[in-house]
């Protein structure tokens, strides 16, 4: 797969809520490196896209993305794409990055979808989490195989900057440090 070219890309928060956090194995660090994804997709003018699983049941999008309510697409089937709004939200989009919970359900679920379409899937390892670190692993095993792009938080980052020369790479260096 190609670098992650930001004028062609576009970030995908799957299911990052207050009432499934508190469940998620290494849930302050999947919660920070979100965070970074989400205002470097900001700072950079990549498209955001974020999903709210049964929000009645598991809550808003944590406030730590600073996401509002217009901005989180509800949804209660666990592949994002089976939701018509979510799916219509997403045409546009050739390629994606992921991020979210949980790795083994609705992340694996929306991203096998994705690669079914033929779009290009970059998935972020360290921003994506399971309750067990066992189905988190399992979860990426199983997207990679099916052709996604397993990443980090840092590798997106530096990828859609390209280059130090950015007009946005100062403002962008401190969520790196």
């Amino acid at each position: 797969m190609p670098l992650i070219d930001p004028a062609r890309s576009a970030l995908l928060v799957i299911d990052v809520q207050a009432r499934l956090m508190p469940a998620i194995d290494a849930a302050n660090a999947r919660i920070a490196s979100t965070v970074r994804l989400v205002r470097a997709a900001r700072l950079l003018g990549v498209p955001l896209h974020v999903t709210e699983q049964n929000p009645a049941g598991l809550g808003a999008t944590v406030p730590e993305l600073e996401v509002t309510a217009a901005e989180a697409l509800p949804k209660m089937s666990f592949d994002g794409l089976r939701d018509p709004a979510i799916a219509a939200r997403l045409a546009g989009d050739e390629a994606l990055v992921v991020c979210g919970c949980e790795a083994h359900v609705c992340v694996m679920q929306t991203v096998l979808s994705l690669r079914a379409t033929g779009r290009r899937v970059h998935v972020v390892a360290d921003a994506t989490g399971s309750r067990s670190d066992a189905n988190r692993l399992a979860g990426l095993d199983r997207m990679r195989a099916h052709g996604a792009d397993i990443v980090t938080t840092e590798m997106v980052i530096f990828e859609w900057l390209g280059s130090a020369e950015h007009p946005a790479f100062k403002t962008v260096m401190p969520l790196i440090k």
